[in-house]
């Protein structure tokens, strides 16, 4: 069973439409023989509402589950409640990136793309500070929370069942100076450690790689369960998307591999980035 609330949340809202759609009934359908809204089973069914227990035993008595699956269901309703780590941090942690990271937990692969800035799971704590004074309009008090996340969430790279992680990082996201050479200098020492992590690949864009895909900056993340499809997920200043459908998850993973096929190789990613370390030093 997924581990993160998010995860849970998103398991159990995949099944209760598998049930649905099973059963070749819309969401109206069920709606109106359960005496609900239409709009309540399609909240159920998209993770944008809480899911109470007792809904989920009506509606497996509704569809003529198994013992077992209805267990399932109601164990994943039940710890959808509880709070992730991080969402005790307030305003440090939007609530769109609160799902983020819900998911990021969970995931078995990672693939990353970052054309303007360090990949977040490579970076300082003032590399960090400094990027979220940049525009955000945080307190100082918001700011150390939203830090101190970012490094929690590193961690999942040191683990035993660290996810399979994968980044491309354009060569401009290195160069740019982030506060001072000196910073840029810990920074980019960061990012070699990081690189040598053994389920880590890093890989840079350089200047001269030629005419690449205009994706801007992305994430894809895949699940260890065959059930729980890839997402891919994109942010912006206020709010971010998530895309799930097999079109969007297949054309980003061409733009993915495309963009890796440019890039240079580890080995050649991790000279370029020593050069760019001495020109800081």
């Amino acid at each position: 069973m997924a581990g993160s609330p998010t995860a849970r949340r998103r398991r159990l809202s995949i099944e209760l439409k598998k049930l649905r759609e099973k059963s070749a009934l819309t969401c109206a359908q069920v709606g109106e023989a359960m005496d609900w809204s239409g709009s309540k089973v399609n909240r159920m069914e998209t993770g944008s509402g809480r899911v109470q227990p007792s809904d989920i035993d009506a509606l497996c008595r509704f569809y003529d589950t198994s013992d077992e699956l209805r267990e399932f269901l109601k164990a994943l309703a039940r710890q959808a409640k509880v709070r992730g780590w991080w969402q005790v941090h307030g305003a440090g942690v939007p609530e769109w990136f609160n799902i983020y990271i819900g998911l990021e937990q969970e995931a078995s692969t990672f693939r990353q793309y970052q054309c303007e800035v360090v990949p977040g799971l490579m970076q300082t704590d003032v590399y960090a500070a400094e990027l979220h004074k940049a525009g955000a309009h945080m307190s100082v008090e918001d700011i150390a929370k939203a830090v101190h996340v970012r490094m929690e969430r590193q961690t999942m790279l040191r683990q035993a069942d660290a996810p399979d992680a994968w980044f491309i990082v354009n060569e401009g996201a290195l160069r740019r100076v982030i506060g001072d050479r000196a910073l840029m200098r810990e920074q980019l020492e960061r990012v070699l450690e990081t690189a040598e992590l053994p389920t880590v690949t890093l890989q840079v864009l350089p200047f001269d790689a030629g005419t690449c895909p205009t994706t801007g900056s992305f994430t894809m993340l895949g699940f260890p369960a065959p059930e729980d499809p890839d997402v891919v997920y994109r942010d912006g200043i206020t709010d971010a998307v998530y895309l799930e459908g097999e079109h969007h998850v297949r054309e980003y993973t061409r733009a993915f591999d495309d963009l890796r096929a440019a890039a240079l190789s580890p080995q050649r990613s991790t000279l370029l980035i020593e050069s760019i370390l001495k020109d800081y030093a």
